[in-house]
């Protein structure tokens, strides 16, 4: 791995440390101490990933635009800006704002990370993108573990936490990234560039595994939102949730390991990765229609991590590999608002269907929703087929 690819990685571990910290609290924080009921902190979410998805598309346009340090910097300051409000203002109805304002401005940062772990290291494929969602996932094991203790002591220390770790991330960025801009393959306009795209099949392909990556990220935003106000109601205690997050983080990183020598086996064939990463997710929502304590909640959260790990970081590869030269941001903020557009509906009908129909009702609704996600992956590579593309 070159060394300027280590500086993505640290950026992206300061990130998600500080973002992890607010995220899977922000249903229970709405509905414990804000006083909502959980369709509303659903409809909440649901802005924030609305706003979030407009923010990944402008980052991934900006990308190709002005290049991927400019339209990283311009998420960071945006962010910080509104941080700095919620650390002042987070009552209601003042954090639904700040919050589509978090979500716009995160969205920006992240296609252009994972953009940029491409074109820095072309020749790296999976291992560029699986190397930034480790860092991503790194984040998310230390950041809900000190979240839980912060927040048993004084709830509003989380939102400073998140500001403190975000100024890092800034200085991070300000520092390195403009030279790790400059190794890499220099972005284009994305407007001239469009103009000589004749072949739409890649774009086509691209849209329909997205589809995918909705219906999955519906279910999986259901552990911030439902699942996570399900997990008080049975008495997990806000320590107890956290610690389910920092499993799923630390069996990222620390399950690599165990899952190496399926990855080297599938390493040209993604659609297994894919398939068999969706099953161990629609498994891991079987498990919590059966949960009552601790212990089986971790169970589901374990098999849903591995899920993940086989998942997730084929995604950004195949939109790398399907991008043409000089719109690689473009492709990879339309897989990113993919995931937040799944992000934004799911909290909402999730809320919904608790309640109307109970937690075990949504559960099992969602290993349908989930398994349906395996059709997409198995036939997005069509259009390219139709046009004699070559795919794995």
């Amino acid at each position: 791995m070159p060394k300027s690819v280590w500086f993505l990685i640290i950026g992206m571990l300061v990130n998600t440390t500080g973002n992890s910290f607010l995220w899977p609290l922000n249903a229970i924080y709405m509905h414990d101490y804000l006083g909502k009921s959980l369709a509303m902190a659903g409809f909440v979410l649901m802005l924030n990933s609305a706003a979030g998805v407009l923010g990944n598309l402008l980052g991934g346009y900006l990308f190709d635009r002005i290049g991927g340090y400019k339209s990283i910097m311009f998420g960071i300051l945006l962010t910080i800006a509104s941080l700095i409000t919620l650390t002042i203002w987070h009552g209601w109805p003042h954090y639904v704002w700040i919050l589509m304002v978090l979500g716009f401005s995160g969205g920006i940062v992240f296609p252009g990370m994972f953009a940029l772990a491409g074109t820095a290291w072309p020749e790296g494929g999976r291992k560029a993108f699986n190397a930034i969602y480790l860092a991503q996932n790194l984040g998310v094991a230390i950041g809900p573990a000190l979240a839980g203790v912060v927040a048993d002591y004084q709830f509003d220390y989380v939102f400073k936490v998140n500001l403190a770790m975000y100024i890092l991330f800034f200085f991070i960025a300000l520092f390195t990234f403009k030279r790790l801009e400059e190794g890499s393959i220099a972005p284009k306009n994305v407007v001239s560039e469009s103009k000589r795209i004749i072949n739409k099949a890649p774009f086509y392909a691209l849209l329909i595994i997205s589809s995918s990556s909705v219906l999955c990220w519906l279910a999986y935003s259901q552990w911030s939102a439902t699942i996570s106000s399900y997990t008080q109601d049975l008495g997990l205690g806000l320590k107890q949730y956290s610690l389910l997050w920092t499993i799923n983080g630390l069996l990222i990183v620390l399950g690599q390991p165990l899952i190496a020598p399926l990855v080297k086996r599938w390493e040209n064939k993604l659609k297994r990765q894919l398939v068999f990463g969706i099953t161990l997710i629609a498994l891991s929502f079987g498990i919590i229609a059966f949960a009552s304590d601790f212990k089986m909640f971790a169970a589901a959260m374990v098999v849903l991590t591995f899920g993940e790990m086989f998942y997730t970081p084929a995604l950004p590869t195949i939109a790398n590999q399907l991008a043409p030269k000089g719109r690689q941001g473009f492709y990879q903020g339309i897989i990113n608002s993919a995931a937040t557009a799944g992000r934004m509906i799911g909290p909402l009908f999730g809320g919904i269907m608790v309640d109307q129909f109970g937690m075990v009702a949504l559960v099992l609704i969602l290993v349908i929703i989930v398994l349906f996600a395996i059709i997409p992956c198995l036939i997005y590579d069509y259009p390219l087929r139709k046009n004699k593309i070559v795919t794995d």
